[in-house]
């Protein structure tokens, strides 16, 4: 006898599951799904939940780096066995088979095993869309992850090429201070501008439309996107205030297409920011480290047309429109520490960016190490290599 409730449930749920499928691995927008969501968020706040119990970064790091594989494992999974409930309960309400034995026929049709099946007609039906439904789902997914993967490739480029330009961890006013001791063309840095307006706009298509990459972490522990873009947009923003009479096309666009970015990734992840926060309105970066770091720039090389007392006023009202969800989603993701990115849970001491213990300022090009580096040993000459 036929239980329409029964069997419309497993329809309803079989329908919403197939829904959020589509919308998770074939829709090229945003749009998250209330299926995974829980999943999703369980997954974050139990390995946030471990990795908080250390207060050693490189250890919490490890344990973070498994949150975006286990969700992508686990949004499968909740869609499987959200297909065989569904189709479970259409067997069982259609002609009143025992729930046992629609579980087992329900689950070797959608994993397409074949080892029960019932000869009535409207059950075959219900089989054979279940057959489809399962070897669908895995295929979607499986061509989902070479598109993961390949716009996780396209941020880490950028981000890898960083690390020379302003070490790791990332920072805004090394990055000035590098290009003002090397002596670089300031071409070089409106190109480097360039190249990050573009990357901050293709983190903000491919991050708002798969939000598993916003915690997905970087190959190496001192890396990570999210501070690659802080810094460069301070960097950005120091180079606007500190040098006010010259023309920076490149920059404003970089800071505005920033600034539009971290925006779009607020919205995914559900933080809340003031659109319009007013003119002078307080940021957690304290004058003090400001100015700390200008005295550097000038030690490093870089020439000001505006010293830092009354640069300090533009340069936060620049970081007032974008530092907030930056401190809120470095904390969240547990970002690694680095200098002027925001507290940590626990408070983590911020970690400056590594410095190269050699120096290139021989007439021929060639390394030259510091007084202070061990040199190796020379060994006799009949323990030599060779």
């Amino acid at each position: 006898m036929t239980n329409w409730f029964t069997f419309l449930l497993g329809v309803a749920i079989v329908i919403f599951t197939g829904g959020s499928v589509v919308r998770t691995l074939v829709m090229t927008r945003q749009a998250r799904s209330r299926l995974t969501l829980p999943v999703d968020i369980l997954i974050r706040r139990l390995m946030s939940t471990i990795a908080r119990r250390f207060h050693n970064y490189l250890r919490r790091d490890t344990i973070q780096s498994w949150a975006a594989p286990l969700m992508i494992v686990g949004a499968l999974a909740t869609w499987l066995i959200s297909f065989l409930i569904g189709y479970t309960l259409m067997l069982h309400g259609a002609v009143g088979l025992q729930l046992g034995s629609s579980f087992r026929e329900a689950g070797s049709s959608l994993f397409t095993l074949g080892f029960a099946s019932s000869d009535r007609e409207q059950l075959s039906i219900i089989d054979f869309i279940a057959a489809a439904t399962g070897p669908i789902t895995i295929g979607l997914m499986i061509s989902y992850l070479p598109t993961l993967y390949s716009s996780f490739n396209r941020r880490e480029v950028e981000v890898a090429l960083l690390k020379s330009r302003a070490g790791e961890p990332n920072w805004g006013p090394e990055i000035l201070a590098r290009f003002a001791a090397l002596g670089s063309d300031p071409k070089r840095l409106t190109e480097l501008w360039n190249t990050w307006e573009r990357w901050a706009a293709d983190v903000s298509e491919s991050h708002t439309t798969y939000s598993v990459l916003i915690y997905t972490r970087s190959a190496r522990p001192m890396r990570n996107w999210l501070i690659a873009l802080l810094s460069v947009m301070d960097a950005a923003a120091l180079s606007l205030v500190l040098r006010p009479n010259d023309r920076q096309v490149a920059s404003r666009m970089l800071l505005r297409q920033g600034i539009e970015c971290i925006r779009d990734l607020a919205v995914v992840t559900h933080i809340k920011y003031e659109a319009e926060p007013a003119t002078g309105t307080p940021i957690q970066l304290t004058k003090e480290e400001f100015i700390e770091a200008v005295d550097m720039l000038v030690a490093s090389g870089y020439e000001l047309q505006q010293d830092a007392e009354a640069a300090w006023p533009f340069f936060s009202d620049w970081r007032m429109m974008y530092e907030p969800i930056f401190y809120e989603l470095a904390k969240r993701i547990d970002a690694v520490p680095a200098k002027w990115s925001g507290p940590r849970v626990p408070p983590t001491k911020p970690i400056p960016p590594f410095r190269p213990r050699y120096v290139i300022d021989n007439a021929d090009g060639s390394l030259a190490f510091p007084n202070s580096v061990r040199k190796p040993p020379i060994l006799p000459p009949n323990k030599r290599l060779g």
